[in-house]
């Protein structure tokens, strides 16, 4: 009670920081006078002198007034667009790393333009990231108009460019591309061979549009690169026909966690059809060597109880599409992990495409948190506020609205089940469209789009339906959304878009009417009659109360909600909002209160009839808060799971640019051998031990297999003072004489390009091979829960053991390779061509599709032993220069800080 009354009196902490934001604008303002002055090339002369300042030591701070004035009025005679004041509040907020959640209809896209220049300025690279194609191309050309006229240029990152039109758009000034295509380029560029070939440059700043879609929704998939395996697709279809002659009895499924296990019954049923069918080995279902067909029959089980046709996928030319939950689109291209897909694709009976092998993958929140200045903007994001801030360490400022919003949101509207609600949001629907006023319908799944478009069909009202099957034509659809009497149903208003604009939207109307007029007195004749009937229809759907958004459920996010919601109201107009919900909805069935709650509607509802109460709102507002808490721990899972990879990615991914930027690998190679050597001898002949206890037969069969040297260790054995080092030290010189005389069968140069090849071959290969047990890893860990262990821990553990064993692999590989490999003079050896790759982006706890670590920088290459992930190593800088100071400072296997080029523990470090 007093918060509320101190909040009304001196204002929240967002109202009081926005206000301390008006010296700025004020200051932003003063400048208008001058820049307005200026003709056009005086205007874009701008941009050089700004970059002239900041070569002099200005800060992008200092610059920023002037900057933004610069914009606006660039702004204002390119588009014909000024910037409002409050969209100065929303460039600062952008330009100092945090979220700005302004309102539908307040010119976001406008609002990144004062951003994206200011922080162009330094030559450096400003990524604007959308959620789709269509915006990024649409923003890139609409708003490009500005930046080309300031001198700065723009490019686009879509689907099917080639890499040299990759290469070009990453080195313009500001970037437009979808979340995806920036990640997946981010993972191809790492499995390049050259630096040459690869596109990306140093990351500076990402403003992110729809943050709240790409930087939460999204989050819980990462992206993955992947290959393809060997077929199994009749394994997939007699594991899909045993699955479809079980019983609803023979399973038990929770909708909650999306998981379904077999009951004891269905476990006999199951092993006798297997049997029966010739794929179980042995009497147990649960026996290791049925391991592989128990995956399958759990993937094929979910496939066919837990996923809908139409609602989580369609079919569509005989192939299986994945429809986002989050925005009811077509993910063509993407498939699920896991042999999740190909068990839905035996279900429906279309061809069944390969596995795929994980080559490389990354979630959103580690890509994202490697810019230096990451920013977002969205109309809803304070309810995720505290993620915002914990993940990626951003401020959610709410800027106020340009124009007081007069939207009414009434009270939501419960009935007993979907038929009666259906029936009544029908005729909810012909009478505010007979009124004149255009209707928004949201709804949650393709199916019940569908549906109600039946009822809507028996009412006789004339509507349009946006769902997946029809994406190709949403930004049109929408366009026009707010005409009068229009009504639209639309799967999610997630990130589409595209302004809904009360009696028409001029531009998509003159490109769908007057596409093919050529230019002339009758085109613009014709345009004026569009613009004069947009304003008649206006006019009309003012009066008759503005737009009318419902929605026929709730979502499990409230945000999703309040992006329909925000549909209607823009810039001041009049709006009107209502959700009508069942108890048949998924939320109040699943999440919904209990079920004595449930009885008590059922039984006092009658058929047909309404109710809607504050208390019953609230609820499910409870309901939807315990959703969001779920979903962000399901989130902040994957991102502990996945820092323990990323501390490894960064190993391997800084490792390779080491390698492919290096005049010579020599050293490296040359460090793997002796490391190699180490491990041989030291495995055959133990520290402390007398030379009889060595297994001298073994080291010989080891050391001719690996470094392909016969060395004779017996006669080293019979010499007095032979010891495990010098054994270590004469192998040594043995495996680098053979080595050297190979290399000086070659020219300098190609033997280069041999150790390079071999080594970046080898990394990648193991690198694959590695994330493919951390894969298998991770789906089994929780397990070990059981045991009362912490399964983050164990995770992390083991990851770490298995990221020793890899870079003891690579090492000794390489030497194997390079001991035993055949080379002709004149051959310059070809790096291999990567791959076709599988790009998805799935859930790793779900499987479904939606697609302050250590540097490692100073980890120096590829060593004997990882230094601790929790610990960062110093890289030399901050310690002394006296060696003495040094022990216990530098890492043994760190590069020795004096500059000779080697190891510590071989120089300064050497005991």
């Amino acid at each position: 009670m007093l918060g509320g009354f101190a909040k009304s009196l001196f204002g929240s902490s967002n109202d009081r920081y926005v206000k301390s934001l008006g010296t700025i604008v004020n200051k932003i303002g003063s400048f208008e006078p001058a820049v307005s002055a200026m003709s056009d090339e005086e205007l874009a002369d701008q941009t050089v002198k700004f970059r002239a300042r900041l070569a002099d030591g200005a800060k992008l701070d200092d610059l920023l007034p002037e900057a933004f004035a610069t914009v606006r009025e660039a702004a204002k005679r390119v588009l014909g667009q000024r910037h409002y004041d409050v969209q100065l509040v929303g460039g600062i907020v952008l330009h100092r790393g945090e979220i700005a959640e302004m309102r539908t209809g307040e010119g976001k896209t406008l609002v990144a333009t004062l951003a994206t220049y200011l922080n162009a300025l330094p030559g450096d690279g400003v990524h604007v990231i959308t959620v789709n194609d269509y915006l990024a191309a649409r923003d890139a050309e609409w708003m490009g108009q500005v930046y080309n006229f300031l001198g700065l240029t723009t490019g686009t990152i879509v689907p099917n460019l080639t890499d040299q039109q990759r290469r070009e758009a990453y080195a313009a000034d500001i970037t437009y591309g979808t979340n995806n295509e920036f990640g997946f380029d981010y993972l191809r560029d790492n499995m390049k061979y050259e630096r040459s070939s690869m596109v990306q440059r140093p990351f500076a700043m990402a403003i992110v549009d729809e943050v709240d879609s790409v930087l939460i929704d999204e989050a819980r998939t990462p992206l993955i690169i992947s290959g393809p395996t060997d077929d199994k697709s009749d394994l997939y279809r007699s594991v899909d026909l045993v699955v479809k002659r079980l019983d609803p009895g023979d399973y038990e499924k929770d909708e909650k966690q999306k998981t379904i296990i077999l009951t004891e019954d269905g476990t006999e049923k199951v092993e006798r059809m297997l049997e029966d069918a010739g794929l179980l080995q042995g009497d147990n279902l649960y026996d290791f060597e049925n391991t592989q067909v128990v995956h399958h029959l759990n993937q094929a089980l979910r496939a066919i109880v837990m996923f809908k046709r139409d609602t989580d996928y369609i079919v569509k030319d005989g192939k299986v599409i994945i429809i986002d939950e989050f925005t009811g689109r077509m993910m063509d291209g993407r498939r699920w992990s896991d042999g999740l897909h190909q068990a839905v694709e035996a279900k429906e009976g279309v061809e069944i495409e390969p596995e795929n092998q994980t080559m490389a993958s990354i979630t959103f929140q580690n890509y994202f948190r490697m810019y230096p200045k990451l920013a977002g903007m969205t109309g809803t994001a304070a309810t995720e506020a505290a993620e915002f801030y914990d993940i990626y360490k951003m401020n959610v400022v709410t800027i106020p609205t340009n124009v007081d919003i007069k939207r009414v949101d009434e009270e939501d509207e419960f009935y007993k089940d979907t038929a009666d609600k259906f029936a009544a949001i029908a005729k909810k629907i012909k009478h505010h469209a007979d009124l004149g006023q255009p209707v928004l319908v949201g709804t949650v799944s393709i199916e019940k789009s569908e549906l109600l478009s039946e009822f809507l069909v028996k009412e006789g009202v004339e509507h349009k339906v946006l769902n997946a099957r029809f994406h190709e034509m949403e930004a049109h659809i929408v366009a026009q959304a707010g005409r009068k009497s229009a009504v639209t149903i639309a799967t999610n208003m997630a990130g589409r878009g595209t302004d809904i604009q009360l009696g028409g939207n001029l531009e998509f109307m003159v490109e769908d009417e007057l596409a093919d007029m050529p230019e002339g007195p009758e085109r613009d004749a014709a345009i004026a009659r569009i613009k004069a009937q947009i304003a008649a229809e206006k006019a009309a759907v003012l009066a008759a109360g503005g737009l009318f958004v419902l929605g026929t459920e709730r979502h499990e996010s409230r945000r999703i909600d309040n992006q329909l919601r925000g549909r209607a109201g823009r810039q001041g107009d009049p709006g009107l909002s209502r959700f009508y919900l069942s108890l048949d909805d998924d939320l109040l069935r699943i999440f919904g209160p209990d079920t004595l709650f449930a009885k008590m509607m059922r039984n006092n509802i009658g058929d047909g009839e309404a109710i809607g109460s504050k208390w019953l709102s609230k609820a499910i507002e409870t309901a939807q808060r315990k959703v969001e808490a779920r979903n962000y721990d399901v989130r902040k899972q994957v991102v502990e799971y996945d820092d323990v990879m990323n501390d490894q990615r960064k190993v391997v991914y800084e490792q390779r640019s080491d390698i492919m930027d290096a005049e010579t690998v020599g050293d490296v190679v040359h460090d793997m051998r002796s490391e190699t050597v180490n491990a041989i001898v030291g495995a055959a002949c133990p520290p402390n031990s007398y030379p009889e206890q060595w297994d001298i037969e073994g080291l010989k069969d080891k050391l001719l297999a690996t470094l392909a040297v016969d060395a004779p260790i017996e006669e080293w054995v019979k010499e007095d003072a032979v010891d495990p080092e010098l054994v270590e030290e004469r192998v040594r010189e043995l495996a680098d004489a053979q080595v050297g005389e190979k290399a000086a069968q070659l020219e300098p140069d190609v033997w280069i390009s041999v150790e390079k090849s071999i080594l970046l071959q080898n990394l990648d290969h193991h690198w694959k091979e590695h994330l493919a047990t951390l894969d298998a890893l991770r789906q089994v860990v929780h397990l070990r829960a059981y045991a009362q262990k912490t399964p983050i821990n164990e995770y992390k553990q083991e990851a770490f053991s298995l990221f020793e064993r890899m870079l003891d692999n690579i090492r000794e590989d390489v030497t194997r390779t390079i001991a035993y490999a055949e080379f002709r003079a004149t051959e310059q050896p070809a790096l291999p061509d990567l791959p076709d790759f599988i790009t998805t982006h799935f859930d790793p706890f779900t499987g479904l599709d939606d697609s302050n670590d250590v540097d490692a920088g100073s980890l120096g290459l590829i060593q004997t032993r990882l230094p601790p992930l929790s610990i960062p190593q110093p890289d030399g800088s901050n310690i002394g220069e006296d060696p003495a100071d040094w022990a216990g400072v530098v890492s043994r296997n760190a590069p020795c800080p004096c500059g000779s080029g080697n190891k510590y523990k071989h120089c300064h470090g050497a005991v």
